[in-house]
């Protein structure tokens, strides 16, 4: 699904700050714009895990990076980037110590602008697929309620 066009029109710039993360549909796809320590992120909406939505995740610095954790599972998604990264030992050295890996790019970013208060997003053209696409549009809203059915499921 490319994006067609852009940059849209997301908000006034003291009203993004004062509510922190906003929730915006743009061209059918779900987007959190969030705004943290002077700066503003636009992401995916819905963790690239299990599709569970990132808007009330925890905002925290992981190896230099600013990250949203997703309040389902834990994961640890780079705003800027969209990277997932987590931390681990790899048992071949010795000894063997706990540092930060990165799984590449999971969660699709999208690009923020400002103008004269006027804050706007524009979608990422980058081609290919992002794992966060799969929880996006009617048939990644479908996903997102088997996986959440699944979880109940599994939580009983």
């Amino acid at each position: 699904m490319e994006p067609t066009g852009g940059p849209y029109f997301v908000g006034k710039k003291d009203e993004l700050i004062e509510a922190k993360r906003t929730f915006k549909t743009l061209e059918g796809r779900d987007i959190l714009i969030i705004y943290h320590q002077n700066d503003f992120y636009a992401i995916d909406s819905y963790c690239y895990h299990a599709g569970t939505t990132l808007q009330n995740g925890d905002i925290e610095e992981f190896d230099g990076k600013m990250c949203i954790v997703c309040p389902n599972h834990k994961y640890k998604i780079c705003l800027a980037q969209g990277e997932g990264i987590y931390k681990a030992k790899d048992p071949r050295e010795m000894p063997s110590v706990f540092r930060w890996y990165s799984k590449g790019v999971k969660q699709r970013t999208h690009t923020v602008t400002e103008n004269n208060g006027d804050v706007y997003v524009k979608l990422s053209e980058q081609r290919g697929f992002i794992e966060s696409d799969f929880y996006q549009g009617e048939k990644g809203k479908m996903e997102r309620e088997k996986a959440a059915a699944a979880e109940k499921k599994k939580n009983k």
